[in-house]
């Protein structure tokens, strides 16, 4: 299609039909009437050619040059739209400063002789300069329509990629977000059902001993009521806005001053657990202190899952620039009495977050057939 709307087809239409019927005007009025009917027909197709000046904008004002009766003739009515459409629409400039400047040149011409064969001796009156203006300023505004057009397709493209930008950048915060509450959910659950399980499996394996069954049963139900306070806390997070206030009252959380009751908590389930704490202690930020805590729980979580009441030692080792923690869990005497799903997750969480940090993580057998967790923990600055 020639035309990108009906509007614009309209348009040239209502063009065409305006000029043609001044060009026939035109030609009757002056002393061309008398000179026939090519005359009158040259001015008829004159106008018409201008239905097709946007798809052959060139050639209409080539042809607009070609066919006028007189160089003075020209100007008064299709040459100025067939410049500016070969400025507006045509795709060579080098043809662009042909054209035109054959029609100023032909304008200047016919004008010069016009006013010699009337024996003017000044033929740079005013309507010299007015039919010369109709063939500059024709060509300047369809450049600077152009140009303007360019600029706002230009500015429409950067605003539609940033926009995409935008919505790239959403998603991938989403996504994060979504793997953030994941690991977070798993933190918070995998690690107290781990524990819930294995002492209810206990009351299971030996029911008749009704004061460890009591004990078991209050240590279930205090893991119960911490782990549903946990998750009540990141389901509250997920609820806040900027409008509501949180229903759910957050507390602190778990820093390494929570690491004494969270290996109490596998002691009692007979798991031997011991801490060791070297080099200075210092403070690492608020962010660090949790991965730390974190991987811990993991890693008690997999001695949980995979190797019973073997041995385990978590080392936590102060260095100037951070924290080396280090997790390592003898080979289990016998397979652990239940079967604890595991999808892998909580390990390549782990790396992720010490990743994050820009730290190191290290999940690998050991060498007596144990199992070690070991990351380098950097301090982070500023974090809460």
């Amino acid at each position: 299609m020639w035309w990108e709307s009906w509007t614009e087809l309209l348009l040239d239409v209502t063009i065409t039909i305006a000029v043609t019927w001044v060009n026939v005007l035109y030609v009757a009025d002056t002393s061309w009437g008398n000179s026939g009917l090519s005359v009158r027909s040259t001015a008829i197709v004159v106008g018409l050619t201008l239905i097709v000046r946007r798809r052959y904008p060139v050639a209409v004002a080539v042809a607009t040059l070609a066919l006028a009766p007189l160089p003075s003739f020209t100007p008064r009515a299709a040459l100025p739209i067939a410049l500016y459409s070969a400025a507006r629409h045509g795709r060579s400039r080098g043809a662009l400063v042909v054209v035109s400047g054959a029609a100023f040149l032909a304008v200047a011409v016919g004008r010069v002789w016009f006013m010699r064969s009337g024996h003017i001796l000044v033929p740079w009156e005013p309507e010299t300069y007015v039919e010369l203006g109709l063939v500059v300023v024709p060509v300047l505004f369809g450049l600077y329509i152009t140009a303007r057009r360019t600029v706002m397709e230009n500015l429409k493209d950067r605003a539609e990629r940033l926009e995409r930008e935008r919505h790239l950048l959403a998603e991938q915060a989403r996504s994060e977000e979504r793997a953030r509450i994941a690991q977070e959910m798993h933190d918070v659950v995998a690690h107290r059902v781990s524990l819930m399980v294995v002492h209810a499996g206990a009351l299971e394996i030996d029911p008749d001993q009704s004061e460890r069954a009591a004990q078991a049963g209050q240590m279930i139900g205090q893991i119960g009521r911490q782990a549903l306070g946990e998750l009540r806390q990141v389901l509250g997070v997920l609820r806040l806005s900027d409008k509501e206030d949180c229903p759910v009252p957050l507390s602190p959380q778990p820093s390494l001053e929570d690491l004494t009751k969270l290996l109490q908590q596998s002691r009692d389930t007979g798991v031997p657990v011991a801490l060791r704490i070297t080099g200075e202690r210092h403070p690492l930020g608020g962010t660090a202190e949790r991965t730390a805590y974190r991987l811990v729980q993991e890693a008690l979580t997999n001695v949980h899952k995979h190797a019973g009441h073997a041995t385990t030692v978590v080392h936590l080792h102060y260095l100037p620039g951070g924290l080396r923690v280090t997790v390592e869990n003898d080979a289990p005497s016998t397979r652990p009495l239940l079967d604890l799903p595991s999808g892998g997750h909580g390990l390549n969480g782990l790396r992720e977050r010490v990743s994050v940090l820009g730290g190191t993580f290290l999940a690998a057998e050991g060498p007596g057939g144990g199992f070690q967790v070991s990351a380098w923990i950097p301090a982070v600055k500023g974090a809460a």
